[in-house]
């Protein structure tokens, strides 16, 4: 789309978010499998990236193998353990006040987990809003000096039934709006999440790629850090988005069955 668009080819490493581009609603997307086993098979790595927050990475993995992927765990990278090897190293030993729709536990090793008198308020996502008594528990948490801590800001993704918002997002936005402070980042779109994955790949920036299907936090969040951005026109992928967009993603593809042709045209 530009004059100074990467070569496919050169790509030797993927990155890929799961809702919108392999499934939607747990079901696979046409042709979707079989285009990740076409991957596999050709000898390049990659990552299933999501931002999902109201499974564990077990249950990740267990929904795409009943969707007919094969996938291992070592093969996702979720917000929540992205955030736990943030904590690990940026707070250790720090008190953590976890607020998401389901229990994350085993998804944060090494962890302390607390409900009152945090050092970090930590928020995941959520279908459903939390309530007022455990956003007001976080609000004063954070005056009396907490960190703040945002597994993800995408603000919604694609189900069955339509977009959804992503009430875990819009409390963070809402506290940060209070509290006058800005949150940490862990999933994506924070640079830290494409570098962090890239060293699980050992790859540097230029030679992967991230597919996705949202514009901003998947393709474009990805292209600021060096990746090449794939934007598919599946999940919550818009086109008045991408035609308003002052910056463009380096391929727009009709959906990731038609990655591999991509990668390696035949």
């Amino acid at each position: 789309m530009t004059g100074s668009k990467p070569d496919p080819r050169d790509v030797s490493g993927l990155l890929l978010d799961i809702d919108g581009v392999l499934t939607v609603s747990w079901r696979a997307l046409p042709g979707a499998p079989e285009a990740l086993a076409r991957v596999s098979s050709s000898g390049i790595p990659f990552l299933l990236l999501t931002n999902t927050t109201e499974l564990t990475r077990a249950d990740v993995v267990e929904r795409l193998r009943n969707a007919g992927f094969r996938v291992r765990r070592e093969d996702v990278m979720t917000a929540p353990t992205l955030t736990a090897a943030y904590l690990r190293s940026s707070h250790p030993g720090a008190r953590c006040l976890v607020l998401s729709a389901v229990d994350l536990t085993e998804d944060l090793e090494g962890i302390e987990l607390v409900e009152d008198e945090a050092d970090v308020v930590v928020i995941g996502g959520a279908t459903e809003p939390f309530g007022a008594e455990v956003a007001n528990r976080a609000f004063r948490m954070l005056l009396d000096g907490a960190a703040l801590v945002l597994m993800h800001r995408s603000p919604s993704w694609m189900t069955d039934q339509g977009m959804t918002l992503d009430a875990g997002v819009m409390l963070a936005a809402g506290l940060e709006q209070a509290t006058e402070r800005k949150a940490v980042v862990c999933g994506k779109p924070s640079p830290e999440c494409f570098r962090a994955s890239l060293s699980l790949l050992d790859l540097p920036p230029e030679r992967a790629a991230m597919v996705g299907d949202d514009l901003r936090n998947d393709v474009l969040a990805a292209q600021s850090v060096g990746l090449t951005g794939v934007l598919v026109r599946t999940g919550k992928f818009r086109e008045a988005d991408l035609e308003s967009s002052p910056r463009v993603p380096d391929f727009v593809i009709d959906s990731v069955a038609v990655l591999p042709e991509l990668l390696r045209p035949m």
